[in-house]
């Protein structure tokens, strides 16, 4: 039998101004950007929006967010900061091209991380992956193995709100460590010594859009690339890494870029360096992790979906509700009054909100959304 939920066929609630967020958005992916950034945007649109990415007027915004970043994550001087069209979707193709020699293993433990494993299982040049799976909500570990010589990690689980601290395989010091960092990259602490290449798009934590990769690359890293290249794979010319590298040295990408989307990043990443950095990025999204989670904790009817509290991901929150309260009838309430995009990850089927905690959102607006959520659900009930 159809559960009917309590809040499916209720009358339209007016939350109270008071405890209305100042900015309503709170989506996964493409992510709150701020104001300012816009405004920025608008500033430098005559002399900077459709002009040659080839010349210096736009190759000095890439250098910008090239080095930045370097800053940003405290990048030893043999790293490097390597981008280009497609976004993380399209690098789980490049490396498959270029960065995987023949076998890799994926921790797979959500929608996205498993997306990575599919592509390195379609290609015919590689041997089969090694999967390490687990259920939605918790992550697996690491299984070292000699056959492989990339470890694709996934920093955040943006489907499932499960996070990892990213350290190096013991015992693997010859495999490239890899790690999917698009919703976790300025939003979570890392170490540099930890990984080969930290990849991510724009548009979660820095608040920027899609359509763009990123990747900070270790020397090692830059070695396969190398290798492999030498090894006469064919590769395509958008999917070849080396490629990338040598453009992205000339700050500039192969192929034409969203010029928009580099600036808002560039406008984030120094926003970050101007407030202390990571310490600052990282540390608003741990202030509003904190009040999502001690929220849902103390609810009557409200809990965190992942229970291994250091596995609770202090970028994007799942908050589980009690069946009685049907989630999604509370985020279109919610939408109606102007808080957007806390529906959950629709192939996770959980009755549950989603809420995005990047940097840009502010905590105060965290903790008027837990007030908001309160006063739809009694409001009803």
């Amino acid at each position: 039998m159809e559960r009917k939920s309590k809040l499916t066929d209720s009358p339209t609630v007016q939350i109270p101004s008071d405890l209305l967020p100042k900015d309503g958005r709170f989506g996964s992916g493409p992510s709150k950007i701020r104001p300012e950034a816009i405004s920025s945007l608008v500033d430098v649109s005559t002399t900077y929006l459709g002009t040659s990415h080839r010349q210096s007027t736009v190759r000095d915004v890439v250098g910008r967010l090239r080095n930045g970043l370097a800053e940003l994550f405290s990048l030893p001087s043999d790293y490097e900061v390597v981008l280009g069209n497609g976004g993380a979707t399209q690098f789980w193709d490049i490396a498959t091209f270029s960065l995987i020699r023949r076998r890799s293993q994926h921790l797979s433990f959500g929608e996205f991380s498993s997306k990575f494993a599919s592509a390195a299982a379609l290609a015919p040049h590689l041997e089969d992956p090694d999967i390490v799976s687990s259920e939605p909500g918790t992550r697996p570990k690491v299984k070292v193995d000699d056959t492989i010589d990339l470890y694709a990690l996934t920093h955040n689980e943006t489907s499932t709100g499960v996070m990892m601290e990213i350290e190096r395989p013991l015992g693997a010091e010859s495999a490239i460590v890899a790690v999917d960092a698009t919703s976790g990259a300025a939003g979570l602490k890392v170490d540099a010594a930890e990984f080969d290449c930290y990849y991510f798009s724009p548009q979660k934590c820095f608040a920027s859009e899609g359509g763009l990769w990123i990747a900070l690359m270790s020397p090692k890293a830059l070695r396969r690339v190398e290798e492999i290249k030498e090894t006469g794979r064919f590769v395509p010319a958008t999917l070849d890494l080396s490629i990338a590298v040598e453009n992205s040295r000339l700050n500039q990408t192969y192929n034409t870029p969203a010029l928009a989307t580099i600036y808002l990043t560039v406008n984030q990443i120094e926003w970050f360096l101007e407030n202390g950095g990571l310490k600052f990025s990282t540390g608003r999204c741990s202030e509003s992790a904190d009040i999502l989670y001690g929220w849902a904790e103390g609810s009557t009817y409200a809990t965190p979906f992942v229970q291994n509290v250091v596995d609770r991901s202090l970028v994007v929150g799942t908050i589980d509700f009690d069946p009685e309260i049907d989630a999604l009838s509370v985020a279109k309430t919610l939408r109606a009054n102007g808080i957007v995009d806390v529906e959950p990850y629709r192939k996770l089927g959980r009755n549950q909100i989603r809420v995005a905690m990047f940097p840009s959102i502010d905590p105060s607006d965290v903790y008027l959304l837990t007030r908001a959520i309160d006063y739809v659900v009694h409001a009803i009930k």
